[in-house]
């Protein structure tokens, strides 16, 4: 009697949930753990659609783009390179993940029949030739934020996510979370030296779910709503990231430095010209690339760059007048000076935070600069 009762339970049971979601369809956010490339530093976010119907499983990936374009690496410097939307098949995306051995996490959406239905509508639609291309923005409008806008966009009812980060952090903030993390200087400089001001605005917090961490953590935690049904791991990195245990831009530069300092203790004046003209020719090179990025490209944070205070573009016309003797050369040295000690005194003010390593090269420039214009 027991056992009929039991059956009879299952069967009601069976018969509510049909009821309740008739669409055969499961829809989970996968969420990928950072790799050892600069690119994949930050982790990434698709969806994976169960049709039990269609028996088919598809992730669906917003982070692709054409690499075989012939216009690639200018489209890409000029911020012109469009991602798209495509989809695989489960089993070659985890693959991928399993040869970077990169970990994947599974969460399964909570959402209601008609919601799946709407959500994977959407996705198909999306993925139409004249719909499936966007312009990418690292920060605004990713392969994270698409999903995390389609999500909420046909979860009913849905409330804001919940914060993530500390309310004060910026964008800047969140990115070197990932690169102090695991030690990346040199790519934290090279990000702090392209990215400007913008960086440094306080997020939203919807805008800290653009780094898929955030998303994966703001659903866990979201409520009264809850999204997340049920999570799992579908592979775990068998080795650490590795981490950069070499010199660090700080040292590098504090030595560079110590070497102009030791060049001009021993009055090594040849070597001092040729140095000279070597750091002003660079730092004004690195002037004109900040000068393009900010105006020469669609990159919305490359713009508003306060290092361009310091990587002055003009250096590289006057690192050829070193030697010259005429007053006006002489008095663009001095002014030199004057900005970098000016620089210095309000490093901690300006709108932007730019890199502690560059101290030394700021403090080297307003070295030289005095000893060229006395000299």
């Amino acid at each position: 009697m027991k056992k009929i009762f039991f059956i009879f339970l299952v069967f009601m049971a069976t018969l509510t949930a049909t009821g309740q979601d008739s669409s055969r369809l499961r829809i989970s956010l996968l969420t990928c753990t950072p790799g050892e490339e600069l690119y994949s530093t930050f982790g990434h976010s698709a969806l994976r659609v169960i049709d039990s119907n269609a028996v088919t499983d598809i992730i669906y990936n917003y982070g692709t783009f054409d690499f075989n374009d012939p216009d690639f690496y200018s489209k890409f410097i000029k911020g012109k390179l469009l991602y798209c939307l495509s989809i695989e098949p489960v089993d070659d995306f985890l693959f991928s993940y399993q040869m970077e051995d990169r970990g994947v996490r599974e969460q399964v959406l909570k959402l209601t029949g008609p919601e799946k239905i709407a959500i994977r509508q959407a996705l198909l639609e999306n993925l139409k030739e004249e719909n499936r291309w966007y312009k990418y923005d690292f920060v605004l409008d990713n392969c994270t934020t698409r999903l995390r806008d389609i999500i909420l966009k046909y979860k009913h009812p849905v409330s804001p996510l919940p914060p993530v980060m500390p309310v004060q952090y910026t964008f800047r903030n969140a990115i070197h979370f990932y690169l102090d993390k695991n030690k990346k200087y040199w790519s934290k400089l090279g990000i702090d030296l392209l990215l400007g001001a913008r960086m440094d605005k306080q997020m939203t917090v919807a805008q800290q779910e653009f780094l898929p961490d955030n998303l994966m953590i703001a659903l866990d935690s979201a409520r009264p709503e809850v999204m997340v049904q049920s999570s799992r791991i579908l592979y775990t990195p068998q080795n650490p990231l590795p981490v950069n245990s070499g010199i660090t831009p700080l040292v590098c530069f504090t030595l560079l430095l110590m070497v102009f300092i030791l060049f001009s203790f021993l009055q090594w004046r040849s070597l001092l010209r040729i140095a000279d003209f070597t750091l002003f020719f660079l730092v004004g090179l690195l002037g004109i690339l900040l000068v393009f990025m900010w105006w020469g490209t669609d990159h919305i944070m490359t713009k508003e760059n306060y290092n361009l205070l310091w990587a002055l573009p003009t250096h590289t016309f006057f690192a050829f007048t070193i030697r010259k003797q005429q007053r006006g050369f002489k008095f663009y040295f001095l002014v030199t000076a004057i900005l970098m000690g000016i620089i210095l005194l309000s490093w901690y003010f300006l709108p932007q935070q730019l890199n502690i390593a560059l101290i030394p090269i700021v403090i080297l420039l307003l070295y030289r600069s005095i000893a060229i214009f006395k000299n």
